[in-house]
């Protein structure tokens, strides 16, 4: 699978911050080279299945700020923590199916490594409309070879 460049931080923030062995990174919006092909709430501009494409793609952008920081994956031992903020109408009830998009690609990606505890939240807006925000934790091992 090809990730895609990471994306900049739109604010004042760092992209990744270490914490002892845990690195922890800052929330990925659904920005496909600088763009957002989707934009709005999940429930009432976008459906179901695009607020999923919109997770997965947060979560390929999370894994793309994990490669450039570790140079890979070899060294991540556990996607300890996974938090999805969903923007949705205000009646919409299934964050869990939307924020299954990011989980599934992250286990795609890493394996039995990628399984993780998760909360999925729902929010009225997300920075630039973002429907989706993706944040994690990191457990990385030492450096092999």
């Amino acid at each position: 699978m090809r990730l895609p460049e990471p994306v900049r931080p739109f604010a004042q923030y760092r992209p990744v911050r270490w914490c002892g062995d845990v690195l922890y990174i800052s929330g990925q919006v659904a920005a496909v080279d600088g763009e957002f092909p989707l934009r709005g709430r999940v429930g009432a501009e976008l459906s179901i299945e695009e607020g999923r494409q919109a997770a997965r793609q947060c979560a390929l952008n999370l894994l793309a700020q994990i490669d450039r920081e570790l140079g890979g994956f070899d060294r991540v031992e556990a996607l300890v923590k996974v938090t999805v903020f969903v923007a949705t109408a205000p009646d919409f009830l299934s964050h869990h199916v939307v924020a299954d998009g990011a989980s599934e690609t992250f286990v795609q990606v890493l394996g039995p490594a990628g399984e993780h505890a998760r909360s999925a939240v729902g929010v009225a807006r997300l920075p630039m409309d973002s429907p989706v925000e993706v944040e994690a934790a990191v457990l990385v091992g030492p450096r092999k070879g």
